[in-house]
C-alpha cells in the first residue's frame, strides 16, 4: 500500500484535541534524536508553490523548529535520511535545501546528511558511489566534507566524501551516527568497518537511504535485496550497530533482527513524501530514555501548526498516531552495549520529565484545526461506498487464474463488462493468453474487492488489455459536468524504465487529432484521456477537457515505488475548473487547472492494461490493476472506494420484550439496515440472572437485509429464562454497534398431586381431633381434602405470583389441583 496506505491506516490526533500521552511522574535521563525523512518535494516546490502560498516551505520550517526547540527537547543531533532534492541537476532545489539546513548551522545544532537516489546524477543500481564523477556531483558541491567539518560532531569521511561519521554526546554518553550513500561500494563498507573498529566502545546509529521497505498493508516490514546486503556485509557482524534509519520507500515500518552476537538491531523506515503537500512537514522525534530503557518515537509536523488557520484542511494533523508513527522500543542500553562498552550508564542528569509530552505540548499550544480523515480496513468484498452517479465499476472478486476469451470482468454498476482482447488480433509481439491472470493473494489493503488483474511480461511491444464492448454505454458517457475516476494499481518489482516507461493502466481510447485540439508535437495522435506511469515512475494523468481547443491538461505524482499498491483518484471539478490527482488519499502537488469535463471520440471503448496511440494498442502495463470505477461527478474522499459502507443505520422496529408466555419456543425480530448486510441476533442470559443458570445453549440466528433495506428473522429453540438479545449488522469482519433487546419466558409450574381422601379410621387415622385435621367442619368452612394447610397456602401464594406473569399458567394449575 505504500505511504498513504500507512497514513490512511494511521489515526491522527484531532487537531484541536489535547495531548493524550501520559507524561508520567518519573524523572529520567532523556534526550531526543530527530530524523528528517525525504525532503525532495519541499526543495522542488519551495519557490514555485510553498513560498508564494505560505512565505516559507516545510523543509525550512522543520529545521527552524528543531533549532528553536533543541534545548527544550534536548536534541543533540538530527539525521537526514536522503533525497534532499528531487532533481539533482536543478540548482534551485539545492538552494532551497541549503537555506533549510542553514537554520541548524546557525543555531549550532549538529546534523548528518546523505544522498538518496534523487541526489545523484545517475541513480542506476548498477553504479556504486566509487563509480561517480565526484567533481560533477551537486551533493558534494552543496554539502561536501568541508561544510560538514564545520560541525563539531563531524569526525571524518570515506575517500568519496559521500559517507561520513559523526559523534555526539548526550547525557554523558557518546553515540556514533554512521551515514552511507545511495548504493554503497565494498570499499566504502570496508571503510565503515574500520571506523567502528577505531571507536570500539561507541553505540552506532546507521543511516542510509535504503534499508527497509514496507508491505502492501502499510505496516508490515519488508526486507529488500539491498538492505539484506547491508545486513550481511555490515550490520550483523558489528554489534555496535543497534539502530538504523532509512527513507526512500513511501510509508513507515519497523523490523527487529538478531545480529551475530544474539542482540537486537532495530531497523526503522520513515518517509512521507507521498503524503499531503509532499510530506506535510512530518519528522521523527525519538526520545531516548536511558533510565527506563526505552526509545519513545512519535511523528510530528511543525509545518502543520505553522500554517495560517484559513489554509488548514483535514489532512493537516500535527501528529500521526498509528502503530508505526508512535511507538516504544524496549532496550536496556547498558545490557545491550555491555559487549563493547561495559561502562555505559544510565545518564548523568536523571531529572527530566517526558520529552515526548513536552514536544506535544509545544506543538499543540494554541493550535486548532479540523478533524482528520480516517478509514477502516474492509470487512469483506461488499464493504464499499455506493457512489451516486457511478457509470461503471469493474471488480475481479470471484475470478481466479488466467483471463481467457470466456472470462467476463463484471461491471457491477451496469452493463459495461470487460473482456480480454485476443492477443492474436493485436500487434503485440509474443503475447500469450497466460500473460494475464486474476490474483487475490496481494491487493491494496483498502480495496474491498479482494482481487486484481495482473499483466506479466509486458513491455512496449508485448502487451495485453481488457476492453469494453463496442456498444457499451460507458463508451459514450458524457462527463462534461465533471467526473471521478478511481483505480488501484501496482508496478511489478522488476519494472524498469526502458521496458515499461510511459505505459498506461486505464485509457479512454480514441485519437486526439479527431478533436478540436490544436496540432501538437507531443501526443497529438494519442487517446483523449489516459492514466499511466512515466519513465521516472511518476503517475501521469493526461486528458483533454470538454473544450479540446485548450489542449492537453496533465497531472503528475511523485516517484512511485515498485511492488507497492496505490489508490489513484482523479477528480474533475467544474466549480473550481481543476483536475486533481490523489494518490492514496493525498492530492499531488502538480495538478491541472482551467479544465472542465472530458472530450471523447464516439464509439471508442475504455481499456485496462495498455496504451492506445495511432489507433492501436501499445505499451502494456507491467503490474496489476484492481477494482476501477468511473463516476459522472466530482466527489470527495467520503465517496471513494477506500471508505467503508455505513453500518450505523441499523434499526430494530420489532422485537420481543417483557415476559413471554410459558412454552414460547421462538421469537421474531425485524427492522431496517444496509441492503446486502448480514443481520445477526445473538442471545445470552444476563450475568446476574441465576434463574436461567440451567440454560446451556444460547441460540442465534442470521438474515440478510433485502434490496429495500428490510430484514426479518426468527430465533427458535428457546426455553424458559431471561435473555439479552444483541442485534448487529455486518459486512464480514466489520460489524455495527449492537442494538439490544431484553425479554424473558415464563416457566411452566407443575402442581403437587392431590392425595386421595380416606374414610375415618382408614389409613391409620385415629378419628380424633388430633393429627392432620378435624373429622368435621364448621359451617362455611372448606371441606376436608387431605391437603396440608401450609402447602395449600404456599400454592395460593404461588398462584398469585403466577397471575403476574401469566394467567394461563395459574388457571391451568388450579384446574389440575381440582381435577
Amino acid at each position: 500500500m505504500g505511504l498513504t496506505t500507512s497514513l490512511l491506516m494511521a489515526s491522527a490526533l484531532p487537531a484541536s484535541a489535547q495531548s493524550t500521552v501520559d507524561e508520567g511522574a518519573d524523572l529520567a535521563s532523556r534526550f531526543t534524536f530527530a530524523v528528517l525523512p525525504d525532503t525532495q518535494f519541499y526543495s522542488r516546490y519551495s519557490a514555485e508553490q510553498f513560498q508564494p502560498r505560505y512565505g516559507t516551505d516545510p523543509f525550512a520550517t522543520q529545521t527552524q523548529w528543531i533549532a528553536e526547540n533543541a534545548d527544550a527537547l534536548r536534541i543533540p543531533f538530527t539525521a537526514h535520511v536522503g533525497d534532499v532534492v528531487d532533481r539533482a541537476s536543478v540548482e534551485a532545489e539545492w538552494q532551497a535545501a541549503d537555506n533549510a539546513m542553514k537554520n541548524l548551522e546557525a543555531a549550532g545544532a549538529s546534523y548528518s546528511i546523505l544522498t538518496g537516489n534523487h541526489d545523484v546524477l545517475d541513480s542506476n543500481d548498477a553504479l556504486v558511489d566509487t563509480d561517480y564523477d565526484l567533481t560533477a556531483e551537486p551533493f558534494l558541491r552543496w554539502f561536501g566534507t568541508e561544510r560538514a567539518a564545520a560541525d563539531p560532531s563531524y569526525q571524518g569521511s570515506d575517500p568519496t566524501g559521500f559517507s561520513r561519521y559523526h559523534v555526539f554526546e548526550a547525557e554523558g554518553q557518546e553515540f556514533m551516527v554512521l551515514t552511507l550513500p545511495w548504493r554503497v561500494s565494498d570499499a566504502t563498507l570496508a571503510w565503515a568497518d574500520s571506523v567502528m573498529a577505531e571507536h570500539p566502545t561507541l553505540p552506532v546509529i546507521l543511516t542510509s537511504h535504503e534499508v527497509l521497505n514496507v508491505e502492501a498493508d502499510g505496516a508490515t516490514p519488508r526486507e529488500t535485496d539491498y538492505g539484506l546486503m547491508l545486513w550481511d556485509k555490515l550490520i550483523a557482524g558489528n554489534d555496535q550497530i543497534f539502530l538504523t534509519f532509512n527513507g526512500h520507500f513511501h510509508g513507515a515500518s519497523r523490523l527487529t533482527k538478531i545480529n551475530d552476537f544474539g542482540h537486537e538491531v532495530h531497523e526503522v523506515l520513515i518517509d512521507y513524501q507521498m503524503a499531503y503537500e509532499g510530506g506535510n512537514g512530518y519528522l521523527g522525534l525519538l526520545e531516548f530514555d536511558l533510565t527506563n530503557g526505552q526509545i519513545n518515537a512519535q511523528t510530528a509536523s511543525p509545518w502543520v501548526v505553522s500554517k495560517p488557520q484559513e489554509t488548514l484542511t483535514s489532512y493537516d494533523q500535527p501528529f500521526l498516531e498509528g502503530a508505526q508513527q508512535q511507538y516504544s522500543i524496549d532496550i536496556d542500553f547498558a545490557e545491550r552495549f555491555a559487549g563493547f562498552n561495559p561502562t555505559f550508564g544510565e545518564g548523568t542528569t536523571p531529572d527530566e520529565p517526558s520529552l515526548t509530552q513536552r514536544a506535544r505540548d509545544i506543538l499543540l499550544d494554541g493550535f486548532e484545526g479540523p478533524d482528520p480523515i480516517s478509514t477502516e480496513l474492509p470487512g469483506d468484498e461488499r464493504d464499499f461506498v455506493e457512489a451516486e452517479g457511478t457509470v461503471a465499476h469493474w471488480r475481479f472478486n470471484g475470478l481466479d487464474g488466467v483471463v481467457d476469451a470466456d472470462t467476463v470482468i463484471e461491471d457491477v454498476a451496469g452493463d459495461n463488462d470487460l473482456r480480454r482482447v485476443n492477443p492474436a488480433s493485436t500487434d503485440a509481439v509474443g503475447a500469450e493468453w497466460g500473460d494475464v491472470a486474476v490474483e487475490s493473494a496481494d491487493v491494496h489493503g483498502f480495496s474491498s474487492d479482494g482481487a486484481a488483474v495482473c499483466f506479466a511480461d509486458s513491455s512496449a511491444t508485448r502487451y495485453s488489455y481488457l476492453s469494453t464492448a463496442p456498444d457499451a454505454v460507458v463508451n459514450d458517457v458524457d462527463l462534461s459536468d465533471g467526473y471521478t475516476i478511481e483505480t488501484f494499481v501496482k508496478l511489478d518489482d522488476d519494472w524498469n524504465a526502458a521496458q515499461n516507461g510511459w505505459s498506461k493502466a486505464l485509457v479512454r481510447t480514441g485519437n486526439r487529432s479527431w478533436t478540436e485540439m490544436p496540432p501538437s508535437r507531443w501526443d497529438y495522435t494519442a487517446s483523449p484521456t489516459a492514466l499511466g506511469i512515466s519513465n521516472l515512475r511518476e503517475f501521469q494523468y493526461s486528458s483533454l477537457s470538454a473544450d479540446a481547443a485548450k489542449g492537453d491538461r496533465v497531472n503528475w505524482s511523485g516517484e512511485i515505488m515498485t511492488g507497492s499498491w496505490s489508490h489513484v483518484a482523479i477528480v474533475n471539478d467544474p466549480e473550481t475548473q481543476t483536475t486533481t490527482m490523489y494518490v492514496d488519499g493525498a492530492p499531488v502537488l502538480r495538478n491541472a487547472v482551467d479544465t472542465v469535463g472530458m472530450t471523447w471520440n464516439e464509439g471508442m471503448p475504455w481499456i485496462l492494461g495498455a496504451d492506445w496511440v495511432d489507433d492501436a494498442a501499445r505499451n502494456g502495463w507491467h503490474g496489476c490493476i484492481g477494482e476501477t470505477r468511473i463516476i459522472d461527478r466530482a466527489t470527495t474522499p467520503a465517496d471513494w472506494l477506500t471508505q467503508r459502507a455505513d453500518l450505523s443505520g441499523l434499526q430494530v422496529s420489532s422485537a420481543p420484550s417483557g415476559v413471554l408466555p410459558a412454552g414460547t419456543e421462538s421469537v421474531t425480530f425485524s427492522g431496517t439496515g444496509l441492503p446486502g448486510a448480514d443481520i445477526d441476533v445473538a442471545m445470552s442470559a444476563p450475568a446476574a440472572d441465576t434463574a436461567v443458570a440451567a440454560v446451556t445453549s444460547t441460540p442465534s440466528a442470521a438474515a440478510v437485509v433485502d434490496a429495500n433495506g428490510r430484514w426479518t428473522l426468527t430465533l427458535t429453540g428457546l426455553s424458559a429464562g431471561s435473555y439479552d438479545a444483541q442485534v448487529t449488522q455486518s459486512l464480514g469482519a466489520r460489524a455495527s454497534d449492537p442494538v439490544t433487546a431484553q425479554f424473558s419466558i415464563a416457566a411452566i409450574v407443575e402442581p403437587t398431586p392431590t392425595p386421595i381422601p380416606t374414610a375415618p379410621g382408614e389409613g391409620g387415622g385415629s378419628g380424633s381431633d388430633s393429627g392432620n385435621g378435624s373429622a368435621g367442619t364448621a359451617e362455611g368452612a372448606l371441606p376436608a381434602t387431605g391437603l396440608d394447610q401450609g402447602l395449600l397456602m404456599s400454592l395460593l401464594a404461588l398462584g398469585g405470583a403466577l397471575l403476574a406473569v401469566g394467567a394461563t399458567i395459574a388457571v391451568r394449575a388450579r384446574r389440575r389441583m381440582r381435577g
